[in-house]
């Protein structure tokens, strides 16, 4: 019989539903009985593709035992985080306070007003490697609360209070500082070059996560200042990502992080704010380098998502879970017994194989196989810490296609030819194994990565023949969002869409995430009312979560009293922060609008940080980059003409062609929606000339002649290309 999860949307939730756990939700229902009852609260906090809150279900939460301690002595929680972050960053902090580390499942025990008193992560069932077991730790706090309440309480208090003061809560307005000067993004660029791993590329060694905002500071500082080191350092790292197990070389997109410090053995998950965010750097990488490898890496990912993770209406689903069943030929005998074992799940089970299984599939090309994926007789993992991929091989780039040619004194075309087979061959294969479980749910802030990297692609690869396509995954996603996520009688986003119901109220990184899409897509698209809507959004964003006394942006409205803390994140993590992607998009909304108060609350908000920022860019890279966009030369770029014309086109690619990460690009369509007219008057009298399409390059909206000539227009941004050393005085 379900329990009460059984009614809820979220699939983390659902995956609990048939546990003997009393679960609650977390909400008033819960808080009342644990109040009403006097129970200790028992908060569960994880996401449906998460590794180890499987093993932490499958072990604990399955077992009756188990359930009857919780039961008895607990009102249980369970928390999707990535549906409630607020709930999640508030007992984060604390674990990470009181244990030195954090991760999920989270598991916190606290007072029955939701303060903490104790907490962790994975717990096994009994005491192992060196962690209490589950059990125990249940045994032991309701020992606690039964029999040293008030020493528990007080102890809840003030850990509280602790925290208040460790993240500023109650924190006196600081003295204004001026924005740190470009000597802050030299301080970066070295702190990131002693930190590299020459050898295998990233950042400090195992576990290597990719971490794109670190790449983003590199190549905005390498623009700025034109640092070489700090161009190499963000090339060499995609480029060994891009050979590696990280990335699925068969079905495209890249994997959550790598187990090793050489970037071969991925934790399998697939997450949509991965995907976003590096194509996003691989453009980047491709625009820097010249490199159409980079291009292709970034297309690469760019199906995958609209294949495996984008919804029937748009939308994009949030991630693939790392385990999965294994298919019938992987399982091994079950002893005693010619029937195959009993199927189980397996971390990477999808994405494996074996060399007979290749050998098998694959005929007179399984030779060029092995030479190209590393694939080993005994399997190929460097790190198997649970022995899952015993005799398996995880497939990254060993040899180079022009080596593989060398080596067996064949074209490179027909050695590509032949790769092109095998990866068909190998993905048609690995179709009919049992999938990783989707999380379908649509989430706004990773909507809004997802859309800025589609329109991005739809506006640097302007000869890709999938460009239309790209654009058109942009533009229906957008549509998704605002059709699902919006309530325009309130002017409100809401974070999660799945299953016909929205829910939860966004919080600031969705109003910011998705500000960056729309301010993308309307690059990208040329019209006006994806800038209506990211003007209209921001202004709402600042309403809801500016700090107007001390600047900055909270993570929450604080209209919620269960969320102890109003938090400012500054950290740049997985995914950026809101506040570093704030930042951003007011400095680009003030470039297209001339809007002085966006650009005023950008500048108050960089002032929070001091001269110094640039000691702590491994904490917040991105927003280390908005200091290289503080102070670069700002431009603007108009192409007006109509978007298929051959002339056009070759306007927007002398634009694609260059790294331009300060500039802003209006598309101007002769045809098209003209929207953006009222936003922008100072396009007004822009147009073709002569009939011809033409391109304006502007500084602070003052603008050079036009061009209809791409070589001229491609001499005329040369010159925005320069890296310019801004000295303070």
């Amino acid at each position: 019989m379900p329990n009460r999860l059984g009614r809820e949307r979220s699939p983390y939730l659902l995956q609990h539903a048939n546990n003997p756990v009393d679960w609650f939700a977390w909400g008033d229902e819960a808080f009342a009985k644990a109040t009403q009852e006097s129970k200790p609260i028992f908060l569960s906090i994880g996401y449906s593709t998460c590794h180890w809150c499987h093993v932490m279900e499958h072990e604990s939460f399955e077992d009756q035992t188990v359930a009857n301690a919780l039961n008895r002595d607990f009102v249980a929680i369970k928390v999707d985080r990535e549906e409630r972050p607020d709930v999640d960053r508030v007992y984060m902090t604390f674990v990470q306070a009181t244990t030195g580390a954090g991760g999920w499942p989270m598991s916190v025990w606290l007072t029955p007003d939701l303060k903490p008193f104790f907490g962790g992560t994975y717990f096994p069932p009994e005491s192992r490697w060196g962690r209490p077991g589950f059990v125990d730790v249940l045994k032991e706090l309701a020992r606690a609360w039964r029999d040293e309440r008030e020493k528990v309480v007080r102890s809840a208090e003030a850990i509280l209070d602790r925290l208040r003061e460790m993240t500023g809560a109650d924190q006196a307005a600081a003295d204004r500082s001026p924005v740190a000067g470009v000597d802050a993004i030299e301080a970066g660029i070295s702190a990131f070059a002693q930190a590299f791993d020459r050898r295998h590329g990233g950042f400090g060694g195992a576990p290597k996560f990719p971490r794109p905002s670190e790449l983003f500071f590199l190549l905005q500082g390498h623009a700025l200042t034109g640092h070489m080191q700090a161009r190499d350092l963000a090339i060499d790292t995609l480029r060994a990502m891009a050979v590696g197990g990280i990335r699925d070389h068969i079905g495209g997109g890249f994997h959550r992080y790598s187990v090793d410090a050489e970037w071969r053995v991925p934790h399998f998950e697939k997450m949509l704010y991965d995907q976003a965010q590096l194509v996003l750097a691989y453009l980047d990488a491709a625009q820097v380098s010249g490199d159409p490898f980079f291009a292709e890496v970034a297309e690469d990912t760019l199906v995958y998502v609209r294949r495996d993770l984008t919804s029937p209406d748009g939308g994009f689903y949030s991630a693939e879970d790392a385990d999965s069943e294994e298919a019938e030929g992987q399982r091994p005998m079950a002893e005693g017994d010619p029937a195959r074992a009993k199927p189980e799940k397996k971390e990477g089970a999808f994405y494996v194989w074996s060399a007979a299984d290749v050998d098998r599939l694959l005929g007179e090309d399984a030779a060029l196989a092995r030479r190209r994926f590393g694939i080993e007789d005994a399997g190929n993992a460097l790190a198997d810490p649970q022995g899952e991929f015993r005799g398996q091989n995880i497939l990254y780039v060993t040899q180079s296609v022009e080596d593989i040619a060398a080596r067996t004194s064949r074209t490179t075309a027909d050695v590509s030819d032949a790769l092109e087979r095998v990866r068909q061959r190998l993905f048609e294969a690995r179709a009919g194994r049992p999938r990783p479980h989707l999380d379908d749910k649509v989430i706004t802030a990773w909507n809004g990565l997802m859309i800025a990297a589609f329109a991005r692609a739809a506006r640097v690869l302007v000869d890709s023949p999938h460009r239309a396509d790209w654009l058109t995954a942009a533009l229906r996603a957008g549509q998704s969002v605002f059709e699902h996520l919006w309530r325009p009688d309130q002017k409100r986003l809401l974070r999660r869409y799945r299953d016909g119901e929205a829910a939860v109220e966004g919080f600031c990184e969705d109003y910011a995430f998705l500000i960056w899409g729309l301010l993308e897509l309307f690059q990208a698209s040329g019209d006006g009312i994806w800038l209506d809507r990211a003007v209209e959004l921001s202004a709402i964003q600042t309403e809801l979560f500016f700090d107007d006394r001390d600047a900055g942006w909270f993570s929450t409205t604080g209209t919620d009293a269960s969320v102890l803390l109003r938090l400012k994140e500054d950290y740049d993590g997985a995914e950026p922060g809101a506040a570093s992607v704030t930042v951003r998009n007011l400095l680009v909304l003030g470039d297209l609008l001339g809007d002085a108060a966006s650009v005023e609350r950008a500048g108050r908000t960089l002032e929070r940080y001091g001269t110094q920022i640039g000691r702590v860019v491994r904490v917040m890279p991105f927003m280390v980059s908005n200091v290289a966009y503080w102070h670069a030369r700002k431009a603007q770029i108009v192409i007006a003409g109509r978007r298929q014309s051959p002339e056009t086109v070759a306007l927007e690619r002398a634009v694609a062609a260059r790294y331009l990460p300060f500039a802003v690009v209006v598309p101007l369509q002769p045809d098209g929606p003209q929207h953006a007219l009222t936003r922008l008057p100072w396009i007004a009298a822009m147009g073709q000339r002569d009939g011809r399409p033409s391109a304006y390059v502007c500084h602070d909206f003052t603008c050079q002649a036009p061009v209809t000539d791409a070589a001229a227009l491609g001499q005329q941004l040369d010159d925005v290309a320069k890296p310019r050393r801004i000295v303070q005085s």
